[in-house]
């Protein structure tokens, strides 16, 4: 795969009040995202992931280092406009990213500020809908649906633009169980399917486990790097930072507690259940 994102000694501060210093949310990040991947970003509150996702479409410049998005730096103003073309963004609350009366409007709306042509439009909203499984829903209007079913529109109406890199920041946050599964299928639809290289941001480490590649962050610093089960079998480290493990990690290390020999690697429920039902018949 090629990389992507290339975050390089990647630093940034805000001021809180006027006069007073800077607060350093992000200190010194070094990070190559593929192309074709599926990253998952965690951390507590204030870790410093929202504020990175932000640099990934130049919403946010760096105050010192750099990040290069297909080669492209983000400080340079020029290339802001390619960038976010690349560069989808999609956020917690559906609601602030759905803006017409009519879900098919609502697609289209994104490439219509891009100029993109009629009937180019037309196709690009069929296919997006179609991506997200929700072209038999393209008349209705949008605050009638589902949460799950507004956040996969808010999903469509990026992928319409035709980027090449959608971040989602909390996408299933507001969401029942229901909504967040739909999403996350979509989400692995679009990046197995269509190649769209995903990063997600998220505090339920049960939907980190889907992803490819897990980072961890800690006080703007990069804390771990690795597949999710590298990462979610450092169990005491992340519990360390504030963080917690997947329900099925949590399990094992229950049991392996009282006496079993289980693997943390065991994290998606069938792993999970195939470990132990292997441990109760004296395999392992």
């Amino acid at each position: 795969m090629n990389e992507f994102i290339k975050a390089l000694d990647l630093e940034y501060s805000y001021p809180v009040d006027e006069g007073r210093e800077l607060v350093s949310t992000l200190k010194g990040i070094n990070l190559n995202i593929e192309q074709g991947s599926f990253v998952a970003l965690l951390g507590h509150n204030g870790s410093g992931k929202s504020t990175l996702a932000k640099h990934f479409n130049a919403i946010l410049q760096p105050t010192g280092g750099k990040m290069l998005v297909l080669g492209m730096d983000t400080g340079d103003e020029e290339q802001v406009i390619e960038i976010r073309r690349n560069v989808g963004m999609v956020f917690q609350n559906p609601d602030n990213q759905l803006v017409s009366n009519v879900v098919e409007e609502d697609v289209a709306f994104g490439p219509e500020n891009l100029g993109i042509e009629s009937a180019e439009i037309l196709e690009r909203v069929e296919d997006a809908l179609n991506m997200v499984d929700m072209n038999h829903l393209r008349t209705h209007a949008p605050h009638l649906l589902s949460g799950g079913q507004k956040q996969r529109i808010a999903i469509a109406g990026i992928i319409a633009m035709r980027p090449r890199c959608i971040v989602l920041d909390e996408p299933t946050a507001m969401l029942d169980p229901n909504g967040r599964r739909e999403v996350m299928e979509t989400i692995n639809v679009l990046n197995k399917k269509y190649g769209i290289t995903v990063i997600l941001i998220t505090h339920h480490m049960s939907e980190a486990v889907e992803a490819d590649r897990v980072i961890v962050l800690d006080d703007g610093h990069i804390f771990m790097d690795g597949t999710p089960k590298e990462v979610f079998a450092r169990v005491d480290e992340l519990k360390s930072i504030g963080l917690t493990v997947p329900d099925t990690v949590e399990l094992v290390c229950r049991l392996n507690e009282r006496g079993f020999n289980l693997p943390l690697s065991a994290l998606t429920p069938a792993e999970c259940a195939a470990a132990i039902a292997a441990a109760l018949k004296g395999e392992v």
